[in-house]
């Protein structure tokens, strides 16, 4: 039996949010627990990212997904709107109000390092 190929993204949905400098590292804990750890189980990869300021902390999650049918699945609707973490109001300096939904066109070199 030939061996299926492998699932490839053609979607990313990218969220931002901005917390205090000083609890950076407390949401960066909370935001794996109630936000990646679900949706590792749903998207084909997710990255963070992180950009410290001198008083606040910029996040960025970029999730990729086989197609859009799949993220109108995950978001149970628009796949552009926002849903909020829990605690995010706790934390986030504001709640952000859209996420991107873009078209992969393709990936080249090396984009992502594991940890």
């Amino acid at each position: 039996m030939a061996a299926l190929p492998p699932r490839q993204p053609t979607v990313a949905r990218i969220w931002r949010g901005r917390t205090p400098r000083s609890r950076a590292d407390a949401y960066q804990a909370y935001h794996h627990e109630a936000g990646i750890a679900p949706l590792l189980a749903k998207a084909l990869g997710v990255q963070i990212f992180r950009e410290d300021r001198t008083d606040e902390t910029e996040f960025v999650t970029i999730s990729f997904w086989e197609n859009l049918d799949e993220l109108h699945a995950f978001t149970g609707g628009d796949p552009s709107v926002v849903h909020h973490l829990e605690r995010d109001p706790e934390f986030l300096l504001e709640l952000p109000r859209e996420v991107q939904v873009l078209r992969l066109l393709g990936t080249h070199g090396v984009v992502a390092a594991t940890r």
